[in-house]
């Protein structure tokens, strides 16, 4: 016997999933309220919240649908976020695959490298990570490494750093060539901003684990990071694939255009497929489900909690 849908109860597990954007936006909003009290500036979204919501809900669906078409059509999607630290690469990357398939859409932040990675040709390490048909893949920060964190730190020759930028063209004119679809995004803040980001994450118990002290040192070098972009946008913005700037100050603002010229970077459509269709569930009248011991549920710590 097939149960009828509860429609009040699906109503309430998309409530949930709006839920989970929503817990979000509070832990940064009270992250926000930490002791500043010589910032001169509120550093509030000019967007409202209701605004935020709505228009971000719209692109998660049209995102799902861009998923589709990429499983539909065997699409190889690349797409690189590079930016200081602090300037929220991760915050965008996590509202885009939030609605979406882990096997289709994959995120990519590799660690430092080994011993034996370093031994290798330099991009040998993210080649592996490249997607096959059917596929897109959010690079955390990328090979681009060389060119930013490598060069300002030293730990790079000046021969590697010159063979980086011999190579990086030709390396992605290789993969556009060979079918893949490649973006790349740099998320650009403020002197300010960063300060103020990296000083949230100081105060913040919940964030402190964001900040090593390589970002510190970073940060001293605001100047040396800031020629170190700049030689890296002139000498890699090809027009097989060019830069985008995404302004990222306003970090609601930020995610909304990202996610919304991501999604124009493709030319996708509906894919039309049949509703699937659940079978009757197969019921044998000797069928006995078997107890479960006590002893193996986790305690239910609250359920004293009021119910709204």
């Amino acid at each position: 016997m097939t149960r009828p849908f509860d429609e009040e109860k699906a109503r309430a597990e998309r409530l949930d999933d709006i839920e989970e954007e929503l817990e979000l936006e509070i832990a940064e909003a009270v992250a926000d309220m930490a002791p500043l009290d010589d910032s001169p500036e509120v550093r509030r979204s000019t967007l409202d919240r209701t605004t935020y919501f709505t228009e971000l809900f719209r692109l998660q669906h049209e995102l799902v649908k861009l998923q589709d078409w990429i499983q539909d059509q065997g699409l190889k999607v690349v797409v690189v976020f590079e930016g200081r630290d602090s300037a929220g690469k991760g915050g965008a990357i996590k509202r885009i695959v939030q609605r979406l398939s882990p096997r289709v859409c994959k995120v990519v932040a590799l660690p430092a490298p080994t011993d034996r990675e370093r031994s290798q040709w330099y991009f040998q390490r993210y080649v592996q990570h490249l997607p096959a048909a059917g596929e897109m893949v959010l690079f955390d920060r990328s090979w681009y490494n060389r060119a930013g964190v490598e060069r300002v730190m030293g730990f790079c020759t000046d021969e590697e750093y010159e063979e980086f930028f011999r190579t990086a063209p030709e390396f992605e004119r290789m993969l556009v060539r060979s079918g893949i679809i490649l973006i790349k995004y740099w998320f650009s803040i403020s002197d300010e901003e960063q300060e103020y980001r990296f000083r949230l994450r100081i105060e913040d118990p919940l964030k402190q684990w964001k900040l090593s002290p390589m970002d510190i040192e970073a940060r001293r070098r605001w100047e040396d990071y800031t020629r170190a972009k700049e030689i890296m946008l002139e000498r890699t913005h090809i027009a097989e694939a060019p830069w985008w700037i995404v302004e990222a100050d306003d970090k609601r603002r930020a995610r909304l255009n990202c996610i919304s010229h991501l999604l124009a970077q493709v030319d996708y459509g509906d894919v039309m497929r049949e509703s699937p269709r659940l079978p009757a569930r197969v019921r044998h009248e000797n069928y006995r489900r078997q107890p479960v011991p006590e002893s193996m549920y986790v305690p239910d710590r609250f359920d004293e909690v009021p119910q709204e």
